[in-house]
């Protein structure tokens, strides 16, 4: 039988220190800063192996994260010198963003917030970088390219129509924030509209009963209505995979922030009990969350999917009451020393990521995926868990999505 903590037991967690987060940002520029001679014009892959990073082509949909680790770094540089030498490497990442979109490679997919918000919007926000803007706003029509009206939802992968194919993934909820940008940036309310359909649809398919998520909805091709749910990186279908929950608990603060429709306060403390009410006992997550302490233990954990947790709850404080937010921010808090302590990496001699115990996704008897990347640092992690300790460090920070 799996035990979790018990939920009420989370007020004995300590919380992280100002100190502690000063040090963890500190280290955590550090690495970035050792890394730029291998990785200003490659990207590492998507995850690591024995704990490194290779170095490889602008491909996939992760590659964005770490040109968010450069632009945070950026804007916690030590001094002029070593934010010049942030700034030219996130220069020569955006070239490379723009040429990605200008020649459509590999961009048939719904993955474009993920690489372009923190690469060229970031590099537009925080330096003015106008190359990031426009390398963006091409990013963005092509996100709306993805569109299905019927249904309405942006299709994640596959032929546009195929009914294989005729669906949504949770994931999207970080990808749909570069399409309120790009409203804003023009002025047309066309992305804006598409952004709040596709949250809609989404927030009201993929939740279950018992507040666990859905990683994918399928719909009917010829009504758009719901045909079926599928939770294909989780353990297995009726499970709740770790990261796809996490998305939710991060999406819905930002479908708050972007829309001010109160279902989204709703949708996000449904999604945000499931999962802290499914931590184990260092409160850093399984992969999946129907693994809690007792046999299952030898299950690897999933950093990044705390990083990611800690990021939504941060930003939903922001539009709480009180009492609400001063909850949420100590439990991200508490979460976020326990990743300082047990899982960042202090020593580059281990590894040349920021966030040890990662899982990409896990081969099961249930599951369609091979393993990768499986108990390693992920880069996605490495990203939040920087923006983690900068919201906390900097509650004004002007964020990337």
């Amino acid at each position: 039988m799996n035990k979790w903590i018990d939920s009420k037991s989370l007020e004995d967690y300590r919380e992280v220190t100002d100190e502690e987060l000063s040090e963890g940002l500190r280290k955590a520029v550090l690495q970035v800063k050792r890394n730029l001679p291998e990785f200003s014009e490659k990207f590492p892959d998507a995850n690591s192996e024995k704990n490194f990073y290779a170095p490889g082509a602008n491909t996939g949909w992760t590659t964005g994260f770490w040109s968010g680790e450069i632009w945070i770094a950026y804007e916690n540089a030590k001094d002029s010198e070593e934010k010049a030498l942030f700034l030219d490497a996130g220069k020569k990442q955006i070239r490379s963003f723009y040429e990605r979109i200008e020649k459509k490679h590999d961009v048939e997919h719904h993955d474009m917030g993920f690489l372009f918000s923190p690469s060229c919007v970031a590099g537009y926000k925080t330096a003015g970088d106008e190359l990031g803007k426009i390398a963006a706003l091409k990013a963005a029509d092509q996100l709306v390219s993805r569109y299905q009206p019927v249904g309405e939802f942006i299709q994640a992968w596959g032929e546009m129509g195929a009914a294989d194919n005729y669906r949504l993934i949770i994931d999207c909820l970080l990808n749909v924030p570069l399409l309120y940008w790009a409203a804003e940036i023009t002025d047309n309310d066309n992305y804006s509209k598409i952004a709040e359909k596709h949250i809609r649809t989404t927030m009201k398919n993929i939740l279950r009963k018992d507040n666990s998520t859905w990683h994918t909805v399928f719909f009917q091709p010829d009504t758009g209505a719901f045909d079926h749910g599928a939770t294909c990186q989780g353990y297995k279908d009726s499970s709740a995979w770790a990261r796809g929950q996490v998305w939710g608990i991060y999406g819905s603060a930002i479908a708050y922030k972007n829309t001010r429709e109160p279902i989204y306060i709703d949708y996000f403390k449904r999604i945000a009990d499931y999962f802290l009410k499914h931590l184990p006992d260092d409160i850093c997550p399984f992969w999946d969350l129907s693994f809690g302490n007792g046999d299952e233990n030898e299950e690897p954990r999933d950093s990044s999917s705390s990083a990611i947790a800690i990021c939504g709850f941060l930003e939903m404080s922001k539009y709480l009451s009180d009492e609400d937010a001063a909850y949420y921010q100590s439990l991200a808090k508490k979460m976020m020393a326990s990743l300082i302590e047990k899982y960042q990496v202090k020593d580059p001699e281990e590894s040349n990521g920021q966030l040890l115990h990662g899982t990409y996704a896990k081969k099961t008897p249930f599951n369609t995926c091979k393993n990768s990347g499986v108990d390693e640092c992920v880069i996605w992690g490495d990203y939040f868990f920087m923006e983690a300790l900068n919201r906390m460090l900097h509650p004004d920070w002007n964020v990337y999505w």
